[in-house]
């Protein structure tokens, strides 16, 4: 079998720490420690007499009981603490994958889960939002879904197009699922970084066989710490959590630390706020670059996330306008061909303003050095 590489992840991984900007990044700029520390009230002291030990693999009690009063119903027993969202999809896909059958995949979606299943054998369909306001077509769910499906995979705020989907989706979703005894596995880390309103609805609780994964790194701007979970019934959460013996055994016992205080209920509704101000005083700054270019782009406010997700109205080369922008530049985005979509560009909103009007202006050279309007072509 051939293995699939994670291209996303490798780019970033290899490139975002080399050059000057970064528009790629896909949560708001993260906090430093002693920020942290502040808003929580956490002192210099506890930190120093901290025990670096193991802590409990799946997390240990007073995080999980933070975790599930997030989630009306949910008990510390439902949680699985994980390294990062990540870890949290790929216990899932792995314990799901055990299970036969076939997946079917929310797209355009951030591609872990996807490739995971692909690396494991498993066949996946994809289900494709409908362009151009992204909006999810569960008669075509619908027919997708068979007696073969074993769990459907959807992205709630969507990761890349910042679209939210509220309870009639998740009914709808929820429904097809059971209708042939499907899982449903909903990344919602999103979710609490929307730009107006109250927080997008939870999957948790919508079905017996909704699991939900979130973490730390993209609504709360804390992806250093590496805290993630899933939450599912408590017999499924059993199985992950003996899965998750074999990844990476226990969180941190400074980032459990710090994500027990980050989670207490005054906290974590200031990181949310922070993550909100962030996005709203930076999409007027996209919008205002992307309208001075309305000949040549495309686009759907988002509603939700750090992300920006664009179009060219003619083909272009988005892969080599990154590789252009960040020799030429010191700048860097993400190609959408990592999210199947090759004429679009995936652009972070969540870094500092004056970071931001920076990079789009070092893009906007790119751009009008090497893209024609007439045929936008690279």
């Amino acid at each position: 079998m051939t293995f699939v590489p994670f291209a996303m992840e490798r780019w970033q991984s290899i490139h975002e720490h080399a050059v000057d900007l970064n528009i790629s990044e896909s949560g708001v700029h993260p906090l430093r420690l002693r920020e942290l520390t502040n808003l929580v009230g956490f002192e210099r002291e506890a930190l120093d007499d901290l025990l670096l030990e193991y802590v409990q693999s799946n997390g240990g009690p007073a995080l999980r009981e933070r975790i599930a009063a997030i989630y009306p119903g949910a008990a510390a027993e439902n949680v699985v603490v994980t390294n990062g969202s990540a870890e949290a999809n790929f216990v899932a896909a792995w314990d799901l994958a055990s299970q036969g059958g076939e997946f079917v995949f929310m797209e355009p979606n951030y591609f872990q889960i996807r490739g995971v299943a692909e690396n494991l054998g498993v066949p996946v369909k994809s289900w494709w939002l409908d362009q151009p306001d992204w909006q999810a077509d569960l008669d075509a769910l619908d027919e997708l879904v068979t007696d073969d499906t074993r769990a459907i995979f959807v992205c709630n705020p969507n990761n890349p197009t910042g679209r939210c989907f509220g309870e009639e989706f998740i009914a709808g979703v929820t429904a097809i699922a059971d209708r042939v005894g499907a899982w449903v596995l909903a990344d919602e880390v999103y979710r609490g970084a929307e730009f107006n309103g109250p927080e997008t609805p939870s999957f948790w609780g919508s079905s017996e066989r909704a699991m939900v994964v979130s973490g730390l790194s993209k609504a709360y701007g804390l992806p250093g710490l590496r805290i993630g979970w899933v939450l599912s019934g408590s017999e499924q959460a059993d199985r992950l959590w003996a899965r998750k013996d074999y990844t990476t055994i226990s969180p941190s016992a400074i980032s459990e630390a710090l994500a027990t205080a980050a989670l207490a209920p005054e906290p974590r509704a200031a990181l949310l706020a922070r993550t909100r101000g962030i996005l709203r005083a930076n999409w007027p700054v996209m919008e205002h670059w992307l309208e001075g270019r309305s000949d040549m782009f495309r686009w759907q406010s988002p509603q939700a996330g750090a992300i920006a997700l664009i179009e060219f109205r003619h083909d272009v080369d988005t892969e080599a306008l990154a590789e252009m922008l960040r020799v030429q530049e010191s700048c860097l985005i993400q190609p959408g061909s990592q999210f199947g979509l090759p004429r679009h560009l995936r652009l972070g909103i969540g870094p500092p303003t004056a970071c931001l009007q920076d990079g789009l202006a070092r893009l906007g050279r790119v751009i009008e050095r090497t893209v024609s309007p007439a045929t936008s072509q690279v």
